[in-house]
């Protein structure tokens, strides 16, 4: 599978109508820390709070759900202008149902990024949601080489629908896709495809641990 590497348009700023952001919903841990900047810091609604790791590249942030969740956006705050050095320009996003299965999701280049920056998931299912357990977010590099990294801010957003939908039993089974009571609905999006390697985002997305 061909994972895109996309330079983030900073002056892009994608609607987030119709989406809920769910962060709360996960256990959240990371590679390294400065203390007082913490996962609290990077959680934080405050963009003057961050994360500063505090170790060797690549510096991780591992985003845990205990259930599946339907993610359409992924965005990360960054502000090269306070941080400079600290300021990533290489980040990458894998995601999984563990972390025996991660699978890179896309990769980001910036360029003295300022604000929140968005990954594109059009590409990891028909629909452009990631259905995942984890999502571990990788900082690969740094402005001018610089060691430890700033991250102010990221955010999870899923859409509503998957939110306010109730699951549904179909045969004794727990489904909680929506329409989930519809047999004629119940085939995955890629279900006409000739091929879908078992090693994927996309299949990974397919797979619910019961």
């Amino acid at each position: 599978m061909s994972v895109p590497v996309v330079t983030v348009d900073p002056i892009a700023t994608p609607s987030l109508a119709g989406l809920k952001e769910i962060g709360h919903l996960a256990s959240w841990t990371v590679s390294t820390s400065k203390p007082g900047c913490g996962v609290a810091e990077l959680r934080s609604e405050d963009t003057n709070l961050f994360w500063q790791s505090d170790g060797p590249q690549p510096h991780l942030i591992n985003i845990h759900f205990a259930k599946r969740v339907f993610v359409k956006r992924i965005r990360v705050f960054l502000d090269y202008g306070q941080d400079e050095s600290y300021t990533p320009t290489k980040i990458a996003i894998y995601a999984g149902t563990g972390y025996h299965d991660l699978q890179e999701v896309c990769i980001l280049e910036f360029h003295q990024p300022t604000g929140w920056q968005e990954a594109p998931l059009e590409g990891v299912h028909a629909d452009g949601i990631l259905r995942t357990f984890l999502i571990q977010v990788c900082v690969l590099s740094n402005h001018q080489n610089g060691k430890d990294t700033h991250v102010r801010g990221l955010q999870i957003y899923s859409p509503l629908q998957y939110l306010e939908s109730q699951p549904t039993l179909v045969s004794g089974l727990e489904l909680d896709e929506p329409n989930a009571g519809d047999i004629s609905k119940l085939s995955p999006m890629w279900f006409n495809e000739k091929e879908i390697p078992f090693n994927t985002v996309k299949m990974m997305s397919e797979l619910e641990l019961r």
